[in-house]
């Protein structure tokens, strides 16, 4: 009897939070569950695809726009299981031999991410105009993590980024990385002084969320400090005592941002920096600090967004060089230092001004790219017009065009044909729509996670198979929240919100960039697009534990989880400034990346290789007209990094 009245209140509370509503969020996969594996009762999809149209050729369809697809996307049903049917060791049993299709190519990419879609336009550059290229995808669009959110919502437009976000990056462009993007008409310090419109967002501050589980006590404590120059910022003082943070702990948050205390007076730079990259932030804070153990849960998800994990996590020396705070009065000179990371390297050392966000972030990159390679792909010629340009998907995998982008396609073998010492082609085997094919080409380049190479390459040396396996992809989930209009965040004064115990940890209005033809939110009655962030962390494990927990808890969790959760937290938060998620939630998307960023090396956890030693450096090594790109084999998650493995991927081909 008490299970049934639980229920009864929770479908209530379901109607509530519009659960019930027809918004646009789910096709007939987004909404079932997957198992802790990652595989779908029918690891091939069978007859769903079929029933959903995605049959062979399926991008050649009438109306194929991926973009425009809400519900569960980023890595959505169908990308994943032909990969999880290769790894469990079923993959050839359900496919059965490879039918070719009797394509010849000069080179086979795997991977349309931003460093496959570079390596094919290097190696057309070098090669020459005609040179024939096939990309395989096992998504239903390209880009990879350049994923671009198309909505439209009260009959216009919006657009904002389902993955990667930025041009920027921790060093500064390589010649090659700088030449490319400048080949495609992108300039990005150009574009930043023209196009931000940050302006929008005036006077609105950020605040924090302190939930009852976490804090003890449920409150919106808006004013926070450290708002940026658009936005209102309060003093700490003032704003901790708003907080329902135990007094002690309001002291010590204090302390930590605004004291400057040498907390290792006597020791040398050296010997600090030594100390600070062997312990974790929060280790700094309450073991050397000796902060109270209650500001944790306010710091705690701090370094998700960068890194993916807490700061239970993340060693200290990284927090240092990052700006956050404690370290005032340690007198540490910003410069490189042994221990410290890919990314916290890059904060000490001087930078060029590289930070233009499209309105889809990184996907214009990649739509250009495409555009590039694929002429009549899609309309244009500049920067600006890529933003709201349409892109024609049944022109991608034509047969007129010397490269062709082959979406819904995952490879699952590459080896030569013949002594991989000496042979002139390889063979790439793919699996699509239930069957297995093969091409061939003189060359392959594997422009996909590392972690798979292993399973599609099986005839690479072991030590390199072992090294391709060390890095774990970064899961995370950017959820996009179309809304009716943002009066609620105008009322409160607010365009940000930290949630450090919730479900997300971040909900933000979308960056405001107006572009071309493209036009962002400016007043607070219009549609908006609002980000969330979730890292499925598991404090207490290193960070490659945490990851792989994360991978599995990402894969196994329904969308119907997710838009409870979202729409949970939106009553929770802005409540107080009238909104109502049954009411004013237009529409959802859940970029689920369960290997997302590329893994980047921690001090806390991983060796200090010897130069060349890296396990990125042994993966990423030719083997005969075979070789390796993406942002794995650079062991860092930025643009320029991706772009930078693809031209050297194509460097090798072209000089073995």
């Amino acid at each position: 009897m008490a299970d049934f009245a639980n229920k009864g209140r929770d479908r209530s509370r379901d109607r509530e939070l519009g659960m019930q509503r027809n918004i646009t969020r789910r096709d007939f996969l987004n909404g079932m569950a997957v198992g802790v594996g990652g595989a779908l009762a029918s690891p091939w999809l069978g007859g769903l695809l079929a029933a959903q149209g995605s049959i062979t050729s399926a991008q050649d369809r009438p109306g194929y726009y991926p973009p425009t697809l809400n519900g569960m996307r980023g890595s959505h049903p169908g990308a994943f299981e032909v990969a999880h049917a290769l790894r469990d060791g079923t993959f050839w049993e359900e496919a059965g031999r490879p039918v070719h299709t009797g394509e010849e190519y000069d080179l086979v990419v795997v991977g349309g991410g931003i460093s496959g879609l570079a390596a094919a336009y290097f190696y057309r550059k070098q090669a020459g105009p005609s040179a024939r290229i096939l990309i395989l995808d096992n998504h239903d669009d390209f880009g990879g993590h350049a994923k671009r959110n198309e909505f439209h919502l009260a009959g216009r437009m919006l657009l904002t980024n389902g993955g990667t976000v930025s041009i920027e990056s921790p060093f500064p462009y390589s010649r090659e990385a700088r030449g490319l993007l400048a080949e495609l008409g992108i300039d990005p310090p150009a574009l930043q002084k023209k196009y931000a419109n940050a302006h929008v967002y005036s006077g609105l501050g950020f605040a924090y969320f302190f939930d009852k589980e976490t804090f003890g006590n449920e409150r919106l404590v808006t004013n926070a400090p450290g708002g940026g120059r658009q936005a209102t910022s309060g003093k700490w003082p003032d704003f901790l005592a708003r907080t329902p943070l135990s007094a002690k702990a309001q002291e010590d948050i204090i302390r930590i941002q605004e004291g400057k205390v040498d907390y290792m007076e006597g020791v040398s730079q050296e010997q600090k920096k030594a100390r600070l990259s062997k312990m974790s932030y929060k280790d700094f804070l309450l073991n050397v600090v000796k902060a109270h153990a209650d500001v944790i849960p306010f710091y705690q998800s701090r370094t998700h967004g960068l890194y993916g994990i807490g700061i239970d996590a993340v060693p200290a020396l990284d927090c240092w060089a990052i700006h956050f705070p404690g370290f005032q009065g340690m007198g540490l000179d910003r410069v490189p230092s042994k221990g410290l990371s890919f990314t916290a390297l890059g904060e000490v050392t001087p930078q060029e001004e590289f930070h233009f966000h499209f309105p889809d972030g990184n996907a214009s990159i990649a739509r250009m790219l495409v555009r590039s390679l694929v002429p009549g792909s899609t309309s244009g010629n500049t920067a600006e017009d890529i933003v709201t340009a349409k892109m024609d998907y049944g022109r991608l995998d034509h047969r007129d065009s010397p490269i062709r982008i082959r979406l819904n396609s995952t490879a699952v073998l590459a080896r030569h044909i013949g002594d991989s010492a000496s042979a002139k082609q390889v063979e790439v085997v793919y699996g699509r729509d239930q069957k297995a094919y093969s091409v061939h080409a003189k060359a392959a380049v594997l422009a996909c996670w590392n972690m798979v190479i292993p399973y599609l390459c099986p005839d690479l040396p072991a030590e390199q198979k072992e090294a391709l396996h060390y890095g774990v992809k970064v899961p995370l989930v950017y959820s996009v929240v179309g809304l009716r209009n943002w009066t609620a965040f105008h009322k409160l004064g607010v365009r940000g919100v930290s949630c450090p115990g919730m479900y997300h940890t971040s909900m933000n209005l979308d960056q405001a960039v107006n572009i071309g033809d493209y036009k962002s939110s400016e007043s607070p009655e219009e549609p908006i697009l609002l980000h969330m962030l979730r890292t499925p962390c598991q404090p207490g494990l290193s960070a490659r534990e945490q990851q792989r927990a994360g991978h599995y808890e990402l894969l196994a969790t329904p969308f119907e989880t997710f838009e409870r959760n979202i729409r949970e937290q939106f009553v929770r938060v802005l409540g107080g400034g009238g909104f109502d998620p049954a009411r004013d939630i237009e529409a959802i998307t859940v970029n689920r990346w369960p290997h997302g960023y590329a893994y980047e090396y921690n001090p806390l956890w991983d060796p200090d290789w010897p130069e060349g030693k890296r396990p990125c450096d042994i993966a990423r090594r030719s083997f005969g007209r075979i070789t390796i790109a993406n942002s794995d084999a650079a062991a860092a998650a930025y643009t320029d990094q991706a772009i930078d493995q693809g031209y050297r991927a194509v460097q090798e081909l072209f000089s073995s």
